[in-house]
């Protein structure tokens, strides 16, 4: 019963039932010479094919919209009531094909949506009670501990507690390289164990997973308008209309009803109104199979004409994990382990991007934090200041001295500045009146940070910048091993926005590439912002203009690449779609093309259309990068600054 509901239902049963009528109809009058009976079978055709679009042209006047189908039921209709039974029948069944085609194809162009929720995970292993107890992925709870095995997909979001093994993790982040997860690691619903065995305290569940935030954003992206498209839906709301007048005129002025009714069919304007949404869709598509989530078909657009790219350093450029590098002791009766430990009790408590190295470094010498600092107050683009055992500590640069009255008398200024020209952040320790020394800390520079830079100028983008709070010296490190064509340092967050915005004033488009929460106005501001690393946080799903899931780097000219094959397939769908109308309507004009004809090379013209959009689900390989990342492969163990504002 459900197979014969599912036919009844089916895209195909109305072309198909056409279709055997027409057949009929040509039997009927050729084998049997039954002319009546021919003419019933081809009207019974035209009836069968085209009261769905009649139906569907009523359903869009009723919210005031001048359809397509409505100028092919006019037209239909006006066959029949002159006698050609002909015309009618074959302009319902062409368009029913046409309609079936194009439903089947458009499902294609979106099946990186379908493949994301063909991965979300159906069922999960949890312990309870001591057992292990198979339920239903939406039925885990928080906090539970979830058993993933060797085949078997991630249910939630979690952490590792115990064991080890490999996730293909290409659901999330586009990469098909299996990743090593031990205790501490994070992990991901619709991940694949391709190894090993893992126990998993969830962490995020059902509507609350990585995979279900893409899933919901990828549906929302692919529904959402161009500046192209909208334009388009204006013009057709206007074109369509005028289909219908210049018919009529073309009536009123030749007397043939034939003419008029033949304008109607060969001027709709389907394949121009498909020929950006199934780009976008199709672009937006391929991106989120590659682990890159694009918020809209605007920002499509918009991402490619970006000509200026503007990134950030730490995290972005290098890794983000600083290793503290040099402590240097200048005042008298003071030791490197008490420079070490005094910076180590002020940062305890400070959420300073440099903290974390600080402390490692003391504990690793035997000399724990302790307790925490009786006050702690970062200053913007300077350092920290905290009240650690009744005394004023502080630790940043020179500006920071200055700013509370310390005087630099033990020359931690230039030796700051000799260990910033070395790459290294530095950052000066004083404590009450007195200057105690220098610490440095250093930050890996990503293999493929010099790789990124040459494929975005590969991809068209003309000039790429660098924006961070870090010292000259130690940015201009980072641009000589990376190819950054021009450095602000020094930068405040509102400094970043400023630039960006001048940038823009300038008559460029600016894409914001950042991880850090000092990077939000900067990402507001710029013609289209991005989220690095964007895999298991939802802030950045959800309000990035593009989200990179994984830390791969290549991914953003990446995404400018496949911005800017989006845009040049929907104009070349749109000259598709504009020949197709004018050389119609010149054949009808000057004689030769008939309703049938009309309709058959419009339907070609709309199959085109998609078929060329679906070309940009194929992945092309990336030109050039292995030989970038391999040229850049010796610096990968160079240690640079990482930012200590920004």
């Amino acid at each position: 019963m459900n197979k014969i509901n599912q036919w009844i239902n089916g895209r195909w049963t109305i072309p198909g039932l056409a279709g055997l009528l027409i057949l009929a109809s040509f039997t009927a009058a050729r084998g049997l010479d039954a002319a009546m009976a021919a003419q019933a079978l081809m009207v019974a055709a035209a009836v069968v094919a085209g009261l769905p679009i009649l139906r569907n042209a009523i359903r869009a006047l009723t919210v005031r919209n001048i359809s397509i189908d409505l100028l092919v039921s006019i037209a239909a209709i006006g066959a029949l009531i002159i006698g050609e039974y002909w015309e009618a029948a074959a302009v319902t069944f062409l368009f029913a094909i046409g309609h079936a085609l194009e439903s089947a194809t458009l499902n294609k162009t979106r099946a990186a949506l379908a493949e994301l929720i063909a991965v979300a995970p159906d069922t999960a292993v949890v312990m309870r009670d001591g057992e292990q107890v198979e339920i239903s992925a939406s039925s885990v709870a928080m906090g539970e501990v979830v058993l993933v095995k060797n085949g078997a997909k991630v249910p939630v979001d979690g952490q590792v507690i115990a064991g080890t093994g490999a996730l293909d993790e290409a659901t999330i982040t586009g990469e098909s390289i299996p990743v090593e997860k031990s205790k501490g690691d994070h992990v991901f619903a619709g991940t694949i164990s391709r190894g090993g065995f893992l126990q998993v305290l969830a962490t995020g569940i059902g509507a609350d997973t990585t995979l279900a935030r893409i899933i919901h954003r990828v549906e929302d992206a692919q529904d959402a308008k161009a500046r192209t498209q909208k334009f388009m839906d204006r013009f057709s709301r206007w074109y369509t209309p005028g289909v219908i007048v210049m018919s009529l005129l073309a009536w009123l002025i030749s007397g043939s009803v034939v003419l008029a009714l033949t304008l109607l069919v060969v001027a709709c304007p389907g394949a121009l109104v498909i020929s950006i949404p199934v780009s976008i869709v199709a672009g937006i598509g391929r991106s989120a199979r590659d682990g890159i989530l694009i918020k809209g078909g605007e920002f499509l657009e918009t991402a490619a004409k970006i000509d200026v790219v503007a990134v950030d350093k730490t995290g972005t450029l290098t890794k983000g994990r600083p290793q503290l590098t040099d402590v240097v002791a200048l005042a008298p009766d003071f030791s490197k382990d008490d420079v070490l430990r005094w910076a180590a009790r002020a940062e305890a408590g400070s959420e300073h991007p440099l903290a974390r190295p600080i402390l490692d470094a003391a504990e690793k010498a035997g000399m724990a934090a302790g307790e925490l600092p009786e006050q702690i107050e970062p200053v913007a683009g300077k350092g920290i200041t905290a009240r650690v055992d009744g005394q004023q500590v502080l630790i940043g640069n020179l500006a920071l001295l200055q700013q509370y009255g310390v005087a630099d008398t033990v020359g931690a200024h230039d030796r700051a500045q000799q260990l910033a020209e070395q790459g290294r952040t530095p950052m000066i320790v004083a404590v009450g009146e007195q200057v105690l020394g220098v610490i440095a800390v250093a930050d890996e520079i990503r293999r493929d940070a010099a790789a990124m830079v040459a494929e975005l100028h590969r991809a068209g983008v003309k000039k790429v910048i660098m924006l961070t709070g870090d010292v000259k010296p130690v940015a201009d490190a980072v641009a000589a091993a990376t190819g950054i064509d021009e450095v602000y340092a020094g930068l405040l967050p509102e400094d970043k926005l400023e630039i960006v915005a001048r940038l823009q004033r300038a008559g460029h488009v600016v894409a914001m590439v950042g991880d850090g929460v000092n990077d939000a106005p900067a990402l507001a501001t710029a013609d289209v912002g991005v989220a690095m690393g964007a895999a298991g946080s939802a802030v950045a799903v959800e309000t990035a203009d593009i989200a990179l899931m994984g830390d791969d780097l290549l991914k953003l000219p990446q995404a400018i690449a496949m911005a800017r094959r989006t845009l040049a397939n929907i104009r070349q769908n749109m000259v598709v779609a504009l020949a197709t109308v004018t050389l119609l309507l010149a054949g009808v004009l000057m004689g030769g093309v008939t309703m049938a004809l009309g309709m058959l090379v419009h339907e070609g013209s709309v199959l085109v259309v998609i078929a060329n959009a679906m070309r940009l689900l194929r992945r092309r390989p990336a030109r050039g990068v292995a030989s970038h990342a391999t040229a850049t492969g010796a610096t990968e163990d160079v240690l640079l600054s990482s930012v200590s504002k920004g």
